[in-house]
């Protein structure tokens, strides 16, 4: 259970200080962070925006590099190295950013379901940490309307997203390569809320897509994912729209710099002869654990902000 929110004092402040950034010990990233909770009602959605393009600058740059001198090698691991750390940071800056259970990833293939948040920046943290710390690159399934956004294409397969179809996905995993899909996708973006409802409807394809290939799914949460940035999905109006046009039409405010902490379970085996729906159901099921287990529901900014320095959350 979750413990009740302690009171800061003078004497611990300097062992607190240290979780403002995700470690014990103070290090370069406090003092920005501070500025960072000063300055997040505005700088937030400036420093997401900011980040972005800039990544997309990176990656035509160094198209621009590659097209212009022909070298022996392939130097694309140079230029996610350099976007990994780039998120990486602003992942210790922001949001303290933690990764549990990383080693619940397979090997060899997987499929890795996630909870998708209002903006998953959560999901960019991962992957930067994830290739920084395993070398692993993780292809994503994004939907259709990412690749429309403008100047973004070329940063999107340089992360190696994709629409996907179910043949791309297996080839995917069949290849020896760890995918990831939100079964929620855009609609559990918009329209979930500080209650942390999944909303995955009627879908099993991911689940056939794992038996198909023989590979575990491995359940992903990022713990206030919710309380760094919320939507207006609760007015009605605005999912009717979103069901008529298909575009992420619903607004989102916040960018506090609250703590965020990813979560892999355990991962679930493949089962020879267990159906996609049994094998969906099993899944949200393992995801709606990790949600029980490391969030309070209803989120709280103001308590999550408060996690950068006491972690009262659930044990582990």
């Amino acid at each position: 259970m979750y413990n009740t929110v302690p009171t800061i004092s003078s004497t611990n402040l300097s062992h607190t200080s240290g979780e403002w950034v995700g470690t014990m010990n103070m290090d370069i990233y406090f003092l920005p962070s501070i500025m960072c909770l000063l300055l997040a009602p505005v700088s937030g959605p400036l420093w997401m925006s900011f980040y972005v393009y800039v990544s997309a600058f990176i990656v035509l740059l160094y198209d621009m590099i590659m097209a212009t001198i022909k070298l022996q090698r392939d130097y694309s691991t140079t230029c996610i190295l350099i976007l990994a750390y780039l998120w990486d940071i602003f992942g210790r800056i922001w949001h303290g950013y933690e990764i549990h259970g990383i080693e619940n990833l397979p090997e060899g293939p997987g499929l890795l379901i996630y909870y998708h948040a209002a903006l998953p920046l959560d999901y960019i943290f991962f992957l930067s940490r994830l290739f920084l710390q395993k070398k692993i690159h993780c292809r994503t399934v994004v939907d259709r309307f990412a690749f429309k956004l403008p100047g973004l294409k070329r940063l999107l397969l340089q992360l190696l997203m994709m629409t996907g179809t179910k043949d791309d996905c297996l080839s995917v995993l069949k290849e020896g390569h760890l995918l990831a899909i939100s079964p929620g996708g855009t609609r559990e973006a918009l329209f979930s809320d500080e209650t942390y409802k999944i909303l995955w409807g009627k879908r099993t394809g991911f689940a056939q897509l794992a038996i198909d290939a023989k590979v575990p799914i491995i359940p992903m949460f990022t713990q206030n994912v919710r309380e760094g940035y919320r939507t207006l999905g609760k007015i009605r109006m605005l999912e009717k729209l979103y069901e008529y046009v298909r575009w992420p039409v619903v607004l989102f405010y916040g960018g506090l710099p609250v703590k965020w902490q990813t979560y892999l379970g355990d991962p679930i085996p493949y089962v020879p002869g267990i159906t996609a729906e049994d094998l969906a159901q099993k899944t949200k099921a393992a995801l709606q654990n990790l949600i029980d287990k490391h969030q309070k529901r209803p989120g709280n900014m103001g308590e999550a902000l408060l996690e950068r320095f006491h972690r009262h959350r659930k044990n582990d």
